[in-house]
């Protein structure tokens, strides 16, 4: 019960952290009108976004939000919904711009700044970050980081805002439950591995396959 307590709490700092972000990105675009921003320049303010999500869940972990939830435990459930939160925006990521290509056939190329290596990079080095901060938790606290930190919590005692971030931090708490109810249900009946083996035939088919203009020794 300790545990589903400090997951909804995370979702609701998330969700928290997410307004708070996207009021500043609304700032940024604003000062930034009517320039095209770059893909470089998207990844170094996600980067900052991720890392400043990462030093405000470790200082909730080390304020000890859940009492009855011992500290190492708060760290390594806070790591692990942290990756599953970063997979998540990456695969809806990749999830629109593969919608995106299906309902214009191709014909608009376009990454809508989207970059899978740099994706990647990015949660590499939030997660790093949070490694990092489990050893030194004194690189953790700094004015801007605590900034966020007692904003998020004064918006989330507040009546009305308060109410609306937990309904969304219920939903955050379902949706990781159900991702792990069905990572087991995959485990169980064999259809991750299964999955697996029909990717390695099928390069191994490919492999086999020529065209017609192959030449055969």
């Amino acid at each position: 019960m300790e545990l589903l307590h400090f997951i909804f709490r995370l979702g609701v700092v998330f969700a928290i952290f997410g307004f708070i972000w996207g009021l500043i990105n609304i700032g940024i675009k604003l000062l930034t009108i009517g320039r095209q921003r770059q893909t470089a320049e998207i990844y170094i303010l996600k980067a900052v976004q991720y890392l400043l999500l990462v030093d405000v869940t470790f200082l909730i972990c080390y304020d000890n939000v859940i009492p009855s939830l011992n500290y190492q435990s708060q760290l390594v459930f806070g790591a692990i919904v942290l990756a599953m939160y970063f997979i998540g925006k990456l695969q809806n990521r990749q999830n629109k711009q593969m919608i995106f290509k299906m309902y214009t056939n191709g014909m608009v190329q376009t990454d809508f700044g989207f970059n899978l290596k740099a994706e990647i990079g990015v949660i590499l080095l939030a997660l790093v970050a949070f490694s990092l901060f489990c050893y030194e938790p004194n690189w953790a606290f700094n004015p801007l980081s605590n900034w966020f930190k007692n904003s998020i919590l004064d918006i989330e005692s507040t009546p009305i805002f308060g109410f609306i971030f937990k309904v969304i931090g219920f939903f955050f708490l379902v949706n990781i439950l159900m991702k792990v109810i069905n990572s087991v249900m995959m485990l169980l009946t064999g259809q991750a591995f299964q999955k697996r083996n029909e990717n390695d035939e099928s390069s191994r088919n490919d492999e086999n396959r020529f065209d017609d203009y192959e030449e055969i020794q």
